[in-house]
């Protein structure tokens, strides 16, 4: 058994040794971020990328699908079917993210023009706009065109396809005919009827046994 004049020097050696490893931890050899290094040539700390380093799930393979282009020029195609569940996606993501600027039916004249924006957005329905291939809207969502920034942060590679492929049926919609339709609907569609038409901050209600694009049953 130690007596107390040798237990305590061992219990003080113990703690200094316990203080002085944490120490160690805590105040390690490093380099805070973007600090200023005297050991490499360029004076940074911060070390670029080895040559040909992807971050794990970035690597983007399929150029089509992250640029919508065939070299320089926007491509014809979908990268992936253009399925109802695409569509769907396409449509509640442009309601979110376009319409402000260019309408649910994509005709430019949406609510941010209304209040005095200073350039109307193109209708995608004139012939310019019909006639460009389906490559060329995914890259405008992607880069930006003119005064309209670009979306890549805000959506997402796919979103930006199926908000493609939803303008190309809003297209086909307000240039359809009538041979174009099931059997028994009108073009253009009747308007609904609503018993009740809201007042904006609530929704409206349509009239008993009415459907939409229907008007009331005779």
């Amino acid at each position: 058994m130690l007596s107390p004049r040798k237990f305590v020097p061992l219990v003080l050696l113990l703690v200094m040794g316990t203080v002085a490893c944490r120490l160690d931890m805590h105040v390690q050899p490093r380099y805070n971020p973007l600090a200023k290094s005297d050991f490499f040539p360029d004076e940074r700390a911060a070390r670029p990328l080895v040559d040909g380093t992807v971050a794990r799930g970035e690597e983007r393979a399929d150029t089509y699908f992250y640029t919508g282009k065939i070299g320089n020029n926007p491509g014809e195609y979908m990268p992936f079917p253009a399925t109802r569940d695409v569509l769907e996606r396409g449509r509640e993501r442009y309601n979110v993210y376009c319409a402000p600027c260019h309408s649910r039916v994509g005709d430019g004249n949406g609510f941010v023009p209304s209040r005095g924006f200073a350039r109307t957005p193109p209708s995608y329905h004139i012939d310019r706009l019909r006639n460009a291939p389906i490559g060329y809207f995914y890259d405008v969502m992607t880069n930006g065109f003119g005064i309209m920034l670009d979306y890549s942060a805000q959506i997402s590679p796919r979103d930006r396809w199926c908000i493609a492929a939803y303008i190309r049926a809003l297209q086909l919609s307000q240039n359809t005919t009538q041979t174009d339709v099931p059997e028994g609907q009108s073009v253009p569609s009747k308007a609904p009827e609503f018993a009740e038409p809201g007042t904006g901050a609530t929704l409206p209600h349509a009239a008993p046994g009415a459907e939409a694009g229907k008007g009331a049953p005779e």
